[in-house]
């Protein structure tokens, strides 16, 4: 079974090393304010990059565009950049670290800033892991940062700065908003992308939103039918009282619930999938002397698994796409037991088996985001790890169907 998992794994890599390269129709603008029409390695970022990798043609070298050599760069269609020297407020916006300050502290920092809506009223974004921070022109005005801070009242009590809405309710005055439309404004991409979208309607003013409304289902609900393959191998360290049972086939039944997360084109999501397996099978022995000859082992197990999946997509076309798995695999405690019996039916020895959590590593096809096949490999683990002196081995190789019905 791993022979078989590594050479897929290998075919994924070399696969996965041609075809992630994809170069989309863009442009730069250098420091010498010179427009270069290029290609550029749309990376969906999720953080504002700082660097692109691009090239002149598509069949020609790839070179690297810095912050320090570029003035902007955009993928037409998709994403658009600008450098700029900005107020960035950096404190800590986890509840465990607030502080105390109501008033932000800013630091003045050469950044790329990201274009949401581009018009009369100009909206831009700038992510750095988990900092949000949003910033706004008008009518090409100097950029300002969109004030907003979390702070300690109290120890127990919280407050929030919404300076932002003062800001935007002097500088985006529009007839046709209704009394709380900036009152009640939260300091969100979406509502704050709406309102200069809506702003720059009023004003009848031309816009660019490269923010759109996306119909992509980021949320998938699959059921997972699988053939299981199993194998378990008994060895007693004190009698030499061992058991390897072949491989025994079986079915299973999963139920997964997929999130893909929205940036870098799609291509990350994580997963949970509820599933049944059971395993059951025998041997006999003839090797160990007993009253009575020989010894059957009987297997009985049963649980449910519960994957937790980390999934990365490399899309082959427009309905076509492989994906490469990483799980950490929970199971929950089953009532299940090796049995040793006599010849003559009695029982020689009862032995309960125990949840062991395990990794597992599979790689898959995904057809339409309707149908997909995968493979998986479920490492060893000791279900007999509460015995000392025993120890069972047990595996899976699966071929696993899924169906994602919405």
């Amino acid at each position: 079974m791993k022979k078989h998992l590594l050479l897929f794994l290998i075919a994924f890599l070399n696969l996965n090393a041609y075809a992630q390269i994809t170069f989309e129709k863009g442009y730069f603008i250098n420091t010498a304010n010179n427009k270069v029409e290029c290609f550029i390695k749309n990376m969906d970022w999720k953080n504002n990059p700082t660097e692109i990798e691009y090239k002149l043609s598509l069949e020609g070298e790839s070179a690297i565009g810095t912050i320090n050599n570029m003035i902007e760069f955009g993928i037409y269609n998709d994403s658009k950049y600008i450098r700029e020297v900005a107020q960035i407020e950096r404190s800590n916006d986890n509840l465990k670290y607030l502080d105390g300050n109501k008033q932000p502290k800013f630091s003045e920092e050469q950044v790329f800033l990201k274009i949401l809506v581009e018009g009369k009223a100009t909206l831009y974004t700038y992510y750095d892991s988990n900092l949000k921070r949003y910033f706004y022109s008008v009518d090409n005005s100097k950029i300002e940062p969109l004030v907003y801070k979390r702070y300690m009242v109290t120890e127990k009590k919280m407050g929030k700065n919404n300076h932002f809405r003062q800001q935007l309710f002097n500088d985006l005055q529009c007839s046709s908003f209704k009394k709380n439309t900036i009152a009640n404004l939260n300091y969100e991409l979406k509502p704050l992308s709406k309102l200069f979208i809506e702003y720059n309607q009023c004003m009848n003013a031309d816009f660019e939103n490269y923010e759109p409304t996306s119909d992509y289902n980021f949320l998938n609900f699959t059921l997972r039918p699988r053939f299981n393959s199993s194998a378990l191998a008994i060895e007693n360290v004190e009698t030499n009282l061992n058991f390897d049972f072949e491989n025994k086939n079986s079915f299973g039944l999963g139920v997964e619930i997929e999130y893909i997360f929205p940036f870098n084109k799609n291509k990350w999501s994580i997963a949970v999938e509820p599933t049944y397996q059971s395993y059951k099978n025998s041997k006999t022995t003839s090797d160990y002397n007993i009253s009575g000859g020989e010894l059957t082992a009987k297997v009985d197990y049963s649980s449910i698994e519960i994957p937790i999946t980390f999934r990365h997509y490399l899309f082959l076309n427009n309905k076509s796409k492989i994906f490469l798995n990483a799980s950490y695999v929970l199971t929950t405690q089953p009532e299940s037991a090796i049995r040793l019996i006599r010849t003559d039916g009695s029982t020689y020895a009862t032995y309960d088996i125990e949840s062991q959590n395990t990794f597992a590593f599979g790689l898959g096809y995904n057809f339409k985001n309707k149908y997909n096949l995968e493979i998986r490999y479920l490492k060893k683990r000791n279900i007999l790890n509460s015995y000392s002196y025993l120890r069972a081995d047990y595996q899976t190789f699966s071929v696993i169907f899924g169906y994602t019905i919405f």
